[in-house]
């Protein structure tokens, strides 16, 4: 009986290794920085412009709201900076998107008032000539929720 006891601690002991090793480094110390009560994590985003080409953002004639079509315009002009920012309303988690470019790819960002600023603000930034890291650290620290939506009542002149 001793002899069974052993083996079944074994085999959960290796069982319960095999499953902490699949679980992926960066969840790993999410888990950990929220379990010690540190910040929230950083949702998804590109460190470098992937590979490939990007998504296309959705057209701004798509809309009829004229922040939301200058939004778009102006997301399809810094798509590469986009792809390398997250994006705070976590639709990472809810939607499966990869970065703030996901968000203009489709409606998403249309709809959600989180997805509109943090995007106005990198364009706003890149104008600036801040990098994308740069652009992200101001991201992280809640800057894009200074952008004043009444700027871009009117339309923008075509690029």
């Amino acid at each position: 009986m001793t002899v069974k006891k052993i083996a079944v601690g074994v085999v959960s002991l290796v069982s319960l290794a095999l499953v902490l090793m699949g679980i992926p480094q960066c969840a790993s110390s999410r888990m950990a920085q929220q379990a010690m009560g540190g910040a929230e994590p950083i949702p998804a985003f590109h460190s470098q412009v992937p590979a490939g080409p990007l998504p296309a953002t959705l057209s701004p004639d798509t809309f009829t709201d004229v922040v939301l079509q200058n939004a778009y315009a102006l997301a399809a002009r810094v798509k590469k900076v986009l792809c390398q920012q997250p994006c705070y309303c976590h639709c990472d988690r809810s939607q499966g998107h990869g970065s703030l470019l996901d968000c203009f790819a489709g409606k998403h960002g249309a709809e959600c008032g989180v997805c509109i600023r943090e995007g106005l603000y990198t364009y706003e930034q890149t104008r600036k000539g801040k990098t994308p890291a740069q652009i992200r650290e101001g991201i992280e620290r809640g800057e894009w929720r200074q952008v004043d939506l009444t700027k871009y009542q009117t339309p923008i002149p075509a690029k």
